[in-house]
């Protein structure tokens, strides 16, 4: 049965979404509180990449910038972003607007339900998300609308894994809600769905699994700076470890974005609400944060650069992960304002970032292609993020952007491998 689905916030997770249903033969509407996205959107342009042209031309969807024409769904579907501030304390604010929004359309409504894929910490969904919407509804959750969790698990920028061949975790206040939006799902990757015991279970289960990563990351991180004392590269050590069987295949490196660098303090916000002191998922964030401190500092010793001596530095890549436009809690950018405050020379080469981000938050003009630089050449080229665009530049190029005895960082081990000039080139990897 088709049915009508409103989904809040037009995102990495939204959209996707949206089309999917679309596809199907739902009638679907789309809104999202930035009008560039709607306006953009209308146009069949998505910023995000994660939707071509061809498919929002396809497909009938109704982008909408007004919130009253949604009022029409059975089913609301609620994709924003839950970041953290600046004391890492979970952000819920786009969460609350939400819920007040819906609360507003389901006055003199019945059944209708609404479904949470943002991540929260257990609890929050009933015990907050649902409180709200009563209030501005003056209905009553569990009788007169249903709450269901269905968290997300995208990963942007990775195609293999995607809406259509991943299991789908659903829980509802009902086990006939429960399977219903199990059905609604199922419609989008083969029935593959699984229904957890209750919302706190499946709010419990997405956030571990951000939190698992980041802690193993934190490992691999932390060895990292433990072997480079002894000039002994991670890459190596790896090549060798995963050798076995039961190793698992983490790797060191920057971690930002708006899941793995940030759902760890929404379980850690949990921990302490019930004044449980979660020590390693905060030593895990603590070490994931001071990496580009550590790169920074590396940097710093290669170049032999004080306070009277700096150097001009070329920063390949600047969003939170390779292929994707996101720069949203980039470490990247961190570990460039640190080099800026230690008064180096940057630039930065991109062809995913947003050149109007990157002016506004760093003061630096992003260039897209590294012929922009136009025979520039640099006292140091770090590799930050690993797209695949960069994978065109041969050591001949590298080298070609150095200056004599330049130096290159290479956080992703990108090159390592490769047959380097045994004169006027320097490397280091992780």
């Amino acid at each position: 049965m088709h049915k009508k689905v409103a989904i809040l916030g037009l995102g990495y997770v939204g959209l996707p979404l949206a089309v999917a249903l679309a596809k199907k033969g739902h009638e679907v509407f789309g809104y999202d509180i930035h009008q560039r996205r709607i306006d953009e959107l209308r146009r069949n342009y998505d910023r995000t990449l994660e939707v071509d042209e061809a498919s929002l031309d396809k497909y009938p969807l109704h982008f909408l910038d007004t919130v009253k024409d949604m009022a029409v769904a059975d089913i609301f579907i609620i994709t924003v972003p839950t970041p953290i501030d600046d004391q890492n304390k979970p952000d819920i604010t786009a969460l609350q607007e939400a819920s007040k929004t819906v609360g507003s359309l389901l006055k003199n409504t019945q059944g209708k339900i609404v479904i949470f894929e943002s991540t929260v910490y257990p609890g929050l969904t009933e015990n907050i998300c649902g409180k709200i919407i009563e209030e501005n509804s003056g209905l009553v959750s569990g009788k007169d609308f249903f709450l269901a969790y269905a968290p997300e698990r995208m990963n942007p920028g990775d195609k293999k894994h995607h809406l259509k061949n991943i299991t789908k975790v659903v829980a509802a206040q009902t086990e006939k809600v429960a399977k219903e939006i199990a059905q609604l799902y199922g419609q989008l990757n083969n029935h593959n769905v699984f229904i957890a015991k209750n919302i706190p279970t499946a709010e419990a289960a997405k956030v571990i699994e951000n939190a698992q990563r980041d802690i193993n990351i934190a490992f691999m991180n932390e060895v990292t700076m433990i072997f480079n004392e002894m000039d002994i590269s991670i890459y190596d050590v790896l090549d060798a470890a995963q050798t076995k069987w039961n190793f698992l295949p983490f790797t060191p490196g920057l971690v930002g974005g708006h899941c793995i660098g940030v759902d760890p303090y929404y379980l850690a916000q949990c921990a302490k609400n019930l004044g449980y002191n979660p020590d390693v998922i905060l030593a895990g964030r603590r070490i994931n944060n001071n990496m580009s401190h550590f790169i920074v500092q590396e940097i710093k010793k290669k170049l032999k650069t004080s306070s009277e001596k700096t150097s001009s530095i070329l920063i390949l890549g600047v969003t939170f992960k390779e292929n994707v436009p996101d720069m949203r809690n980039s470490k990247v950018q961190d570990l460039i304002l640190l080099l800026k405050e230690a008064g180096h020379d940057i630039a930065i080469v991109d062809p995913l970032a947003c050149p109007e981000k990157t002016k506004s938050c760093m003061n630096i003009s992003l260039l897209k292609k590294i012929e922009g630089l136009k025979g520039k050449t640099y006292d140091a080229v770090v590799l930050a993020v690993s797209h695949d665009d960069f994978k065109a530049i041969s050591i001949t190029d590298l080298k070609g952007l150095l200056k004599e005895n330049g130096q290159v960082f290479d956080i992703k081990g990108f090159w390592r491998k490769a047959c380097l000039p045994e004169k006027g080139f320097n490397y280091w990897c992780l």
